[in-house]
Parts: C-alpha cells; structure tokens; sequence
C-alpha cells in the first residue's frame, strides 16, 4: 500500500481497517495519546468530539462526547487496556455507563516502513450480528475510513506546522 490508501475488510466478527500515514509511527501514535489532537480529528467527517477527561495508561479511560453535524450528542468511554508505544494500542469502546449493548475491543497497531507507518485498527463485535448492524446502521466502514483520512489531514497539519516554525 501506499501512503494515503486505506484498505476495509470485515472479519469473522469486526472491522479491520487499514491505511498508510506520510509519517513515523512516534508522531500517528502521539495523535492517538492527546486529547487535544483526538478531538481535532477522532470520528466520521462533520463530527467533533468534546473531551471530558482522559487517563491515557493501562486502566485509563477517556470519555468524550462526540457531536454530530444534525446536533445529536453521543456520550462515549474507551477504556485503555494495553499501550505500546509507538506499536500498539488496545482499548474497549462503548457508550459509557449507561450503555447497555457489548463494548467493542478495538486493537490498533503502527508498523514503520521507510519512515511512513501502516496503520492498522481492528473493531471486534461480541458477534458477527453486532457487527452488521453498526455496518449497516452507522455506515461504520466508511465513517471509519473517514475518521483515518481525518487522522491523515491532522498529521500534515502537524507537519506544516512544524516547517513554519
């Protein structure tokens, strides 16, 4: 793959996506670990996100509300399980303590290949049934696909930024 193509595939019972990022895995990974840089470009296009608190450790959560361009407000925990960084990242995701339906397990892994990183994040459901229905209702592979191409936008952002200093 190149850098900016994404690849979507579903599993037995998730989402793998994948895309090549025009940066080290050190900085994607960064992107990853700080509210503020999460909340410029975490969710599909038209969505902003609002953190309320987050513990970016093993145990840590970061609970966050993400704004819908049509003003709907989805309340939102992840809930860090490993971090390796710059490798890998493995957290559950879900609505919060309200939030009655299974959280996803969400596993994210930066592989560097000549200075660039291939990004891959895979969602997996408590069932393949689970999985069809946020396909299906949320339109999550392209929503996902969006939110990385948000990512790709964030990080040459970050890279200007830095030629201008």
């Amino acid at each position: 793959m190149k850098v900016g193509q994404s690849h979507a595939e579903l599993t037995e019972r998730g989402i793998r996506l994948t895309r090549v990022f025009a940066a080290p895995p050190a900085t994607v990974f960064q992107a990853w670990a700080d509210p503020a840089s999460l909340d410029r470009w975490w969710g599909p296009s038209g969505f902003r996100n609002e953190t309320h608190s987050m513990a970016f450790k093993p145990g840590g959560a970061w609970l966050y509300t993400m704004h819908s361009p049509d003003g709907v407000d989805y309340p939102n925990r992840i809930i860090y399980q490993e971090i390796e960084p710059p490798r890998r990242l493995a957290f559950l995701h879900d609505g919060g303590e309200d939030d009655s339906t299974e959280p996803m397990q969400v596993t994210v892994t930066f592989e560097e290949h000549d200075g660039q990183t291939r990004l891959t994040m895979h969602t997996q459901f408590a069932s393949a049934e689970m999985r069809d229905q946020v396909v299906q209702d949320v339109n999550a592979i392209e929503g996902g696909q969006q939110t990385l191409q948000r990512l790709a936008e964030h990080l040459t952002s970050i890279r200007k930024q830095d030629g201008a200093q």
